[in-house]
């Protein structure tokens, strides 16, 4: 698959948490091939739960500092900013398809953004959702 690829926070995370297991594995792969074929989005959202996962969610937290770096090496992404219109968009979103808010959040990043495919682990595999199709990597999906 070629185009841009949006990667949800979760699929972040376990590229970053060694005690994850085949996740890890399987979100570090991935997230290593989006780096060197500069297919990869982000958006601050991702980012910013990043943070808070990494340094509390985790088995074993990421110190700031190496965590002010991993954020600093993704900057050089594409990065889609939230704006006052990216809630407005939001909400279209999370009405039409009857998900949460913070999903349609997402949704919309991956969408502004110009990804064909949004990595998810949280989202339906296999639906696509205004043009972004979701994939998870952990399960095959049609």
């Amino acid at each position: 698959m070629t185009g841009k690829s949006f990667v949800d926070t979760n699929i972040l995370v376990y590229a970053h948490d060694r005690l994850s297991g085949l996740k890890h594995d399987r979100a570090r792969a991935l997230v290593q091939r989006l780096w060197e074929t500069g297919e990869g989005v982000l958006s601050t959202q991702v980012l910013q739960e990043f943070c808070v996962s990494l340094r509390r969610k985790v088995s074993n937290p990421v110190p700031t500092e190496k965590l002010r770096q991993l954020v600093s090496n993704y900057l050089t992404w594409q990065i889609v900013v939230n704006t006052p219109d990216s809630t407005l968009r939001a909400l279209e979103i999370e009405e039409r398809y009857q998900i949460s808010f913070w999903d349609a959040l997402i949704l919309q990043a991956a969408e502004s953004g110009g990804a064909e495919v949004i990595y998810s682990e949280d989202l339906n595999a296999g639906q696509t959702y205004s043009g972004v199709r979701v994939l998870n990597p952990f399960v095959n999906t049609p």
